[in-house]
């Protein structure tokens, strides 16, 4: 029996006396066991806690990074919209040059011509793809492309457009004098009461063609020639009240009708934006205005063609 157990002897300091015990074997292996058990599960449990705070460090940072690159993101696609919304108001720029150019050209008589390029088309950027609201992983690959292209395509145009207004310059230098006697201005600032074309008839109710302008202001508001000529008329008339017409060569002439003065003669030159009369409501009128007329050879066309101003 005594094998099985072991002696301990140890000395206390305090004393002489050597103290001895005993312990069973299978005791002291169990504690021994227990104690390793102790320490080796201690290790483990310590390791994966540093492993899962590395993991929780790792996950944060990424995390970050993520919301930084989400953010970039957001910031280069507004960037990418607000570029492409530059490219469509460049657009309307050019488009709005050539609409400019095509009026100048129709009252100066310009037709288009070999040696001038004409404006070339150009599609608009779909709008669901300037949608700021798409999900951040779906690209704006298609967009950029898009963008790509109508960028090198408003750059040609805008080539294009140079060489038109160059061709047109060089056309208006040769016919400065013609332009000077081509109604181009309002003859009165005010409100357009009735347009160019057919209408009903502010007396008789029924359909009528109405050969020009009806624009409305103040009584006594000053009235100007909208190009240089000859007055060729310049009184009374029926329907029309005091009326002015002004023969500006190349058959083109204008009415002023409904005038409350007439301030030139008939035989009088006179020059764009020289005052001519008063507006008033004379003749057949519902009211002060002035009723503005051109014609071309002797057909009346819509004044509002001829507006620069």
């Amino acid at each position: 029996m005594m094998r099985k157990r072991i002696k301990i002897w140890f000395h206390p300091g305090a004393t002489s006396d050597i103290k001895e015990f005993s312990i069973h074997k299978t005791v002291l292996w169990g504690v021994l066991f227990m104690a390793v058990s102790a320490l080796a599960g201690t290790a483990v449990i310590g390791y994966d806690y540093f492993r899962l705070k590395n993991i929780a460090f790792d996950a944060t940072r990424l995390n970050q990074t993520v919301v930084q690159q989400d953010a970039e993101i957001k910031h280069q696609r507004g960037q990418i919209q607000n570029f492409a919304g530059e490219i469509e108001s460049l657009k309307k720029q050019l488009d709005n040059l050539s609409k400019f150019e095509t009026q100048v050209r129709l009252i100066a008589g310009i037709q288009q011509t070999s040696n001038s390029s004409g404006l070339i088309g150009i599609g608009g950027i779909p709008q669901d793809e300037l949608d700021l609201d798409i999900p951040l992983e779906q690209k704006h690959t298609a967009l950029i492309r898009e963008m790509h292209q109508q960028a090198n395509q408003t750059n040609l145009t805008a080539q294009k457009q140079a060489l038109n207004f160059e061709n047109l310059i060089q056309l208006l230098e040769q016919k400065r004098n013609l332009l000077a006697s081509c109604p181009s201005i309002k003859p009165v600032d005010g409100w357009i009461t009735s347009k160019f074309g057919y209408r009903a008839s502010p007396f008789t109710g029924r359909k009528e063609f109405h050969s020009g302008l009806d624009i409305s202001n103040k009584s006594g508001t000053k009235i100007v020639a909208t190009a240089n000529g000859r007055v060729a008329y310049a009184s009374g008339k029926r329907f029309f009240g005091n009326l002015v017409v002004i023969d500006h060569g190349h058959g083109r002439v204008t009415k002023y009708g409904h005038l409350k003065k007439i301030l030139v003669q008939p035989g009088q030159e006179v020059k764009r934006g020289e005052v001519i009369a008063t507006l008033g409501n004379t003749g057949r009128s519902t009211g002060p205005h002035v009723h503005y007329e051109i014609q071309l050879n002797g057909t009346p066309v819509n004044p509002l063609k001829y507006f620069l101003n």
